[in-house]
């Protein structure tokens, strides 16, 4: 395991730790855009080699020093995804806030049983 790979993994546990225990939403938000970002950054940084080349053009002759680009479109494909989950979240923060007046979990849930 490199340093990349601990880095993230503890990023990783460290939002999930903050996203568990954070009274404020827009905490929550943040610390789970954090934990996107540390799982995309893992698995970018696991298709890592030193020496290859993007698979694009003809001057390439064999196939082990070619860049796998599966794994660069998928992290793609994540990142457009975290970004309309994060807007979604934040706008559902700021109706709840126009709603309650409030961004604490618990207040916002006694206010709505109410």
């Amino acid at each position: 395991m490199n340093i990349l790979e601990i880095l993230t993994l503890a990023l990783f546990f460290i939002s999930f730790y903050g996203l568990i225990t954070s009274r404020k939403m827009i905490k929550s938000v943040v610390f789970s855009m954090l934990m996107q970002t540390s799982v995309i950054v893992f698995f970018l940084g696991l298709g890592f080699r030193s020496g290859i080349r993007p698979p694009i053009g003809d001057y390439f002759e064999t196939l082990e020093y070619v860049a796998d680009p599966l794994p660069q479109a998928l992290m793609i494909t994540a990142i457009v995804i975290g970004i309309a989950v994060v807007t979604i979240s934040i706008t559902m923060l700021m109706s709840l806030f126009r709603s309650y007046k409030t961004t604490d979990w618990d207040v916002a849930q006694r206010m709505s049983m109410e």
